[in-house]
């Protein structure tokens, strides 16, 4: 289904600018923050009132994790108060059923044992974890919604040296994951969906882009990390395989 004017949340941050640089999406508004604070009720109804769109992209998001944990807060003022804003003036607006892609995490599921399918217990192993899964709470009251979890990376921007060959995500590109949020958008699915690629370590996804990295343990990074990370956050993405094949 093609859209008049979509907005987008989170438009200055890495996936909205993949987003906004893609040209796959058309008719984009994109605010920033200080045009619409998500965390302030009266301006995102002030926003909605004076601007026409019938979709909405909401990548806007506190997606830290050491920062959440450092300003609880704060974590939950963004994403769960501030999804529900979006959310409630999202009903409000109207007429018609206002299509609404919500950008989740992999980090609502325990992210120990992997091949996670969407449904599997949602047991988040860090505050980011919770705060996305309250959102995604909030996002279930809307008419026409779809729920992507993932995990995405810049391949321009390998931050580490080293990186262990015994974690393992189903994370993908971060235009990878712009594509199919165009197709989610487009796509008349209503529910949840794990979008990534197939298991695979982060030495052995990573060192493909950055051919300098080094392998070590998952035990190694853990030490030095002062927030839990995930041992094995890989997802089950045969749903999304299955739209890709409905929509080709």
């Amino acid at each position: 289904m093609k859209y008049d004017k979509i907005l987008l949340t989170g438009g200055s941050g890495t996936l909205g600018q993949h987003i906004l640089k893609s040209g796959l999406v058309k008719n984009i508004l994109a605010p920033s923050s200080q045009e619409m604070d998500i965390t302030k009720a009266e301006a995102v109804e002030k926003f909605f009132s004076k601007n026409d769109f019938d979709a909405v992209i909401h990548c806007a998001a506190m997606a830290r994790v050491s920062e959440c944990e450092q300003q609880p807060e704060k974590a939950v003022e963004t994403n769960i108060i501030g999804t529900n804003n979006v959310v409630a003036a999202a009903i409000k607006k109207g007429k018609k059923a206002v299509r609404f892609v919500h950008i989740s995490t992999d980090g609502v599921y325990q992210s120990t044992k992997g091949n996670y399918s969407e449904e599997d217990a949602t047991v988040p192993y860090n505050l980011y974890g919770w705060t996305k899964l309250g959102a995604e709470c909030a996002v279930h009251a809307l008419a026409s919604f779809c729920i992507i979890r993932t995990r995405f990376f810049d391949p321009k921007n390998i931050k580490y040296d080293e990186y262990a060959e015994d974690s393992y995500t189903s994370q993908i590109p971060v235009d990878e994951l712009a594509r199919a949020i165009a197709k989610m958008l487009e796509s008349d699915f209503i529910g949840v969906v794990n979008i990534g690629g197939g298991r695979v370590s982060d030495y052995e996804l990573f060192r493909k882009y950055k051919p300098s990295i080094k392998p070590c343990k998952f035990a190694d990074i853990q030490k030095k990390s002062t927030v839990k990370l995930s041992k094995d956050a890989s997802m089950n993405t045969s749903l999304w395989k299955k739209i890709q094949g409905q929509h080709k």
